[in-house]
């Protein structure tokens, strides 16, 4: 089992429902945080660089463990009560972790086509819009890999500092809402619900996505398979 299909099960394993129930509707803490108490760092360090696959509250408990001075300070510069501010975090944490660890799914699925060795992932990349980087036969192919909703692309809203070497590939998907994932199907009449089925066309049909049976909503190697194949047909 390569560590694409690893962290595939530890996805598969993860209570999605639950902790979507308990925190994707609580938006208490939605103001700008200080990098010191993001947690996009920590999450490319524990489940890229350190192949740890923890849950979200195991992850959580690092968290606010490594950070519990800096909250505090940001908790009591904020005026919010204890309560409110440690309910707020936890919930917007969630929502990162819980975008972040399918961007490193990708970025496993990625390497297991390009080969080990070949894919960089890290904060730094990340703040210059690169969520998937590949090395591959004297190419670097920059990802860019944002969902998309009705307002727009749901990611970061800065430019890039700095241009960087390489080949920008811009991937956007949607994504139906959750319960329509798990239940696609009409209640009457049959067939499936209007906003499954271009879904479907677009994402599951072409196999760049696909769903596991707990909701989560992880890229297939087809888009990755695809450009290798050019590189590939190139250099021949």
């Amino acid at each position: 089992m390569n560590k694409s299909e690893k962290f595939e099960k530890f996805l598969q394993s993860i209570n999605l429902k639950n902790y979507r129930e308990q925190y994707s509707s609580v938006k208490i803490v939605e103001m700008n945080l200080p990098k010191e108490i993001q947690a996009i760092e920590l999450l490319y360090r524990i489940y890229w660089t350190n192949e740890k696959f923890h849950n979200f509250d195991e992850f959580y408990s690092i968290y606010e463990a490594e950070k519990k001075k800096k909250l505090n300070l940001f908790q009591n510069k904020t005026g919010m009560c204890k309560n409110c501010f440690k309910k707020g975090i936890k919930a917007r944490t969630y929502r990162t972790w819980a975008s972040l660890i399918t961007q490193i799914h990708a970025g496993y699925v990625a390497e297991s086509v390009f080969s080990d060795g070949t894919v960089q992932m890290s904060e730094d990349l990340d703040h210059q819009d690169v969520d998937i980087q590949v090395s591959y036969k004297g190419n670097i192919l920059n990802y860019d890999v944002k969902k998309e909703a009705n307002s727009g692309v749901i990611g970061r809203s800065h430019k890039p500092k700095k241009p960087i070497p390489g080949e920008k590939i811009s991937i956007r998907y949607t994504v139906p809402n959750y319960d329509t994932i798990l239940n696609p199907l009409k209640k009457r009449g049959g067939g499936f619900k209007k906003e499954f089925i271009m879904f479907k066309q677009n994402f599951l049909d072409t196999k760049m996505l696909h769903i596991l049976s707990n909701g989560f909503v992880i890229f297939a190697p087809t888009i990755f398979e695809n450009k290798k194949k050019e590189i590939d047909g190139l250099l021949r």
